[in-house]
Formats: C-alpha cells, structure tokens, sequence
C-alpha cells in the first residue's frame, strides 16, 4: 500500500456532499439486489436439504418465518431475542470499521453479566431508581474492561486482537462458572445458575406478554451509534482508518487511538447485552447465558457489510428465524440446526456475489481499456507517419 498522500479516501466529500434523492433511492435499490439473490438462494439450498431429510420445506419455511408474528408471545421472544443480537452485532461492527476484528464479544457479554449479576445481589436492598442504573453501568463497565485488555495488548505489544479476544472468551466461561458455582451459587438450581438478583434490578416490561424495557434502550443506542458512524468526528476518523490506515496517518489521525476505543465501545455494547439479559430475561446470570449471540453477531455484522445502521434491521431478521427455528422443528420435524444452515448460506451466497461483482468490474474495466488502446491506435501511427 502506498504512502502517498493521494491515496487517502475521499471521505470529506462524502460527509459533506450528499448525492440526490432520486440517485440515492437507486443507489440503495442497486445495493439490495445482492440480498434478495443471497436470501431466496439460501432458502432454495434448504428447501432441498429439507426435501432429503423427508421434511416439508414449504411446511418449514411457513412455521419459521411466522411464528414470530402469529401472536404477541413471538412477537416479544423475537424482541428479546433482537435486543442481544443487535448488541453483539454492533459490537463486532464497530472494531471493523477500523479494520479489528473483535471475536470477544462473548467473553464481554459474559463480564456484563457477571458483573451486573453482582451488583443485582449484593446490593439488593437498594431501590430501583439507584439499583438498576447501577446494574446497567457496571455491566457496561465489566464489558470494557474486558475488551480494553485486549486493545491494550494490541497497541502496546502488536499481540493480534483475535488471539488475544478468543483467548479472554475461554477465560471468561471459567470466571462465569466460578461465580455462578461457588460465590453466588443457588443450591436449589441443579446447575451453574446464580442468586436471583433483587426486585429492584429487574427491568420494568410493558405490555401483556410484558417487553422488558431493555429493548427500547437497544433501539436508543442503535440509533446513537448509526448517528454518530455517520455524522461525528469519532465516526469520520473511524471509517477513514478502516479505508486507508497509512494515509490516515499522514492526515493526522491517531490510527491507533481510534483501534482501542473501537475495541473498547464494542466491549461496553457486549456488556450491556449481558447486563440487558440479567436485569430483563433471567434475573441471574448462568451458564451458557452468551447462548450463540456471538456467532449469530459476526454473522449479522459481516450480512449488513458493517454498515451500523443496517445492523438493527438484518439482527431483526435473524431474530426471526432463530425464535421460529423451535415452531419449525414442532410444526415440521426438520432439526433446529437447519436454521443455522440457512443463516450461513446467506452470507456465503452474499460474500460470492462481491467476488463475482468485483470479477465483473474489473472485466468490464479490462474490456474498455482494450477499446481505448484499439482507438488510439490508428491516431499515434498517423500521427508517426506525419
């Protein structure tokens, strides 16, 4: 990669000069063509995976894809189950932005958890006005914490932030079992559950079945984070070293200070999905709270190509799917896992349609090269000739 100055993305232009309406509406219609193959490709390959396993694809399809909004009970498991999702989405999108890939979402989440449970039981007398705040922060907080060991291990020592998040995951399951097994252990569990935490740390739900207000805070920061990716300096900065890093330095951008706080953002958004799952979902924390969040994450990151404001919407999707996955299995008999399948293969049928858009460009680029070398041709030799 060069270091010429001249290398550096055009990003002020793009922040200051927005395109029109009408091209803009194009431009997005243009974009979705590759999700709308991606996805009917997907259910096409699944649909014959099913048909081999002596299922009915059509009878599969109908219970995933509206189990969620038969009733209001799917329609608020799919909620429950969006507002992590988002969460662990955002918090892999973010650090790539800037060209990290943080793959210790779950190790966060489960900090968040961890350290939100603790607050949620030692300090259970305290009312909610000051208790549930304080389960959200310190949740929050665990999160950073986390992820800023691995950000620091990667400015300081140049350690890759994949070995050193993966690696902090399998620490964390030890710290989870701990605290749930020994410290705050519930006897009548039968497992690695903790304590429930005081009534002052659950969050308030809305609505019969109840929506724990955990989600509208998700839908807040959703909107904050895409607001700021997009209209802020911090957000500039980011997109900009994600593009060219060599060139961001010779604009003046501290490269390395916009990687760790993206690490350290992402750590805090993974806590709060674990404090979130506490303080709105189980009252506790247990094993296996972390659930396939992170998978399911990296998945919905790389599906809205780590675009912050594409994350709710794909998360959503993928929120639909997963809570239909059940009904699927009941209404049909086909294994759960064949929506994690499904969930693959579209993201391998978007990744291919990049390969094969940027085999095409540069096609269509070779070809007219080759026609301009064939015009001028003709005018050099004459022009020899004179």
């Amino acid at each position: 990669m060069s270091t010429d100055i001249t290398d550096a993305p055009d990003v002020v232009a793009d922040v200051a000069v927005a395109p029109p309406l009408s091209q803009r509406a194009k431009t997005m219609a243009y974009a979705a063509v590759p999700y709308v193959i991606a996805v009917l490709a997907a259910f096409v390959v699944v649909g014959v995976l099913i048909t081999l396993l002596g299922h009915d694809p059509a009878k599969a399809f109908r219970a995933v894809l509206t189990n969620s909004f038969r009733n209001e009970t799917g329609l608020v498991q799919t909620l429950h189950k969006w507002a992590p999702l988002t969460l662990l989405s955002l918090a892999f999108a973010i650090p790539l932005g800037a060209g990290r890939f943080n793959i210790g979402g779950e190790g966060q989440m489960i900090l968040g958890s961890v350290g939100a449970a603790a607050v949620g039981i030692t300090m259970s007398d305290l009312p909610m006005v000051i208790l549930l705040p304080l389960v959200l922060v310190v949740g929050t907080l665990a999160g950073v914490v986390w992820a800023a060991i691995s950000a620091w291990l990667m400015e300081s020592f140049h350690i890759n932030e994949i070995l050193s998040t993966v690696l902090l995951n399998f620490v964390s399951f030890e710290v989870l079992d701990y605290i749930a097994s020994v410290v705050w252990s519930d006897p009548g569990a039968g497992g690695a559950v903790t304590l429930p935490i005081g009534d002052g740390a659950v969050l308030p739900g809305i609505g019969r079945p109840p929506m724990h207000t955990g989600v509208l805070l998700v839908v807040l920061v959703s909107v904050v984070a895409a607001v700021m990716a997009k209209r802020s300096v911090a957000g500039f900065e980011l997109r900009a070293v994600g593009l060219n890093e060599r060139a961001s330095k010779l604009h003046g951008i501290r490269t390395g200070r916009v990687a760790v706080m993206s690490m350290v953002v992402a750590g805090g958004l993974a806590g709060l999905a674990g404090a979130i799952e506490v303080s709105g979902v189980h009252q506790r924390t247990l094993e296996g709270i972390q659930s396939n969040f992170l998978l399911l994450g990296i998945i919905i990151g790389l599906i809205a190509r780590g675009s912050l404001a594409a994350v709710p919407f794909v998360a959503f999707g993928i929120a639909v799917l997963e809570v239909g996955a059940g009904s699927m299995q009941r209404v049909s008999g086909a294994p759960v896992e064949i929506v994690l399948i499904l969930e693959g293969l579209i993201l391998l049928f978007l990744l291919m349609s990049d390969v094969a858009t940027e085999r095409l460009r540069r096609a269509r680029a070779g070809r007219s090269a080759r026609r301009a070398s064939v015009a001028a041709g003709p005018t050099t030799t004459t022009g020899a000739a004179a």
